[in-house]
């Protein structure tokens, strides 16, 4: 487990209940405490990504509606007027201590494709380097994440998980509206704990998660900790703390009580496992039976021979989904063509070329081209 005084890099997530008042507009008592607690940490931690949530929270009410719109041009309207609103509000209140922040709006669709995905790295590196404090949001303007639209990244959780991959983090520090991981949702029962350190994350931990309380935003706890297991496998570590206080960002740094942290109890995956694992938007799917499946588990590759069926069409070199008994279970850089699978699936590696009339290789996806999910 890494030392909180070791952190370099510190991604933070803010999320809209965090940053709405009483109103449902934006609470600007409570960013400008935020800010300054992030601008005193900035004293020690060189690094510093801000992931947030809030633009729809903050604009809906700007255009009149009462409350959160369920419409989705509506909401993309909200998101259009209130991130700028939102971006106005951290750029007054950093200017205070002299930090400059800016403003980069992503898609699922920008980070599935590999050039662009370096590309996001180098600036955000960059801006890093200028000490400058990158405020990431989703682009919710031309994204339907609430329809669980594939090329959305489903909330701004699983968003700092990338980008604590892209960045190199070394913390996640997810801001919610609860104290942290429960043995179970307080609200319903009043024996319920918090859990403060976790090493693995299993079933029993997943079982913990509740819903999300907010009728502000999308993100639950279970997405919470789905995004903790994405960040952990890119070698950062993560913590959920309690962010309607906000000198509970230093307190976290100073004190052991402060939420839950969850610390990497095993080796981070490499840079490109991570990238075909959870930033590209696989182009179909491959459904295998139990013997492949039982193979990928033991950190082999997949061969032609364990594929029973293929789902959409796509090219060699595509990014896809691995199936078995209903349940992705990886996913993976694809070495042969969708048409070229129908033709080979089922069939032994030294049958291949005979089929085809070239061979590629043996595996149709291999080991260091999958990443188990």
């Amino acid at each position: 487990m890494h030392s909180k005084t070791d952190v370099k890099t510190l991604i933070i997530k803010i999320g809209s209940s965090i940053l709405s008042g009483n109103d449902l507009g934006l609470n600007s008592a409570r960013i400008a405490s935020l800010v300054y607690h992030i601008a005193k940490l900035k004293q020690t931690i060189p690094n510093i990504v801000i992931v947030s949530s809030g633009a729809v929270a903050s604009g809906f009410k700007l255009l009149g509606f009462p409350s959160r719109p369920k419409d989705i041009v509506d909401k993309q309207a909200s998101a259009a007027v209130g991130q700028a609103r939102l971006i106005w509000t951290y750029e007054q209140a950093f200017a205070q201590y002299n930090i400059n922040v800016a403003q980069v709006l992503l898609t699922k669709d920008d980070l599935s494709n590999r050039k662009r995905y370096l590309h996001a790295r180098s600036a955000l590196k960059r801006l890093l380097e200028l000490g400058v404090i990158p405020i990431i949001n989703e682009n919710d303007t031309i994204i339907v994440d609430e329809l669980k639209y594939i090329e959305s990244f489903g909330d701004n959780d699983n968003l700092g998980a990338l980008v604590a991959g892209i960045v190199d983090g070394d913390l996640l520090l997810i801001l919610s509206d609860v104290d942290g991981l429960y043995t179970a949702d307080p609200s319903k029962d009043k024996n319920a704990e918090i859990i403060h350190k976790v090493e693995y994350i299993n079933d029993d931990i997943m079982d913990s998660a509740g819903g999300s309380i907010s009728s502000v935003g999308t993100g639950g706890m279970k997405s919470k900790i789905q995004a903790a297991k994405k960040a952990l496998e890119a070698g950062c570590e993560v913590a959920i703390i309690r962010g309607m206080e906000p000198e509970n960002i230093e307190k976290f740094f100073k004190e052991d009580n402060i939420g839950t942290y969850f610390y990497q109890s095993v080796s981070s995956i490499k840079k490109r496992k991570f990238w075909i694992g959870y930033a590209a938007i696989p182009k179909g799917a491959v459904i295998i039976d139990n013997g492949a499946d039982n193979a990928l588990l033991n950190n082999k590759s997949l061969l032609a021979k364990g594929i029973i069926n293929i789902n959409g069409k796509f090219q060699a070199g595509a990014v896809v989904s691995i199936i078995n008994n209903n349940r992705e279970i990886a996913r993976g850089k694809i070495r042969y063509s969708s048409a070229d699978l129908l033709k080979i699936m089922g069939k032994a590696s030294s049958e291949i070329y005979d089929i085809l009339g070239y061979k590629i290789s043996d595996e149709v996806i291999h080991k260091d081209d999958l990443l188990l999910i």
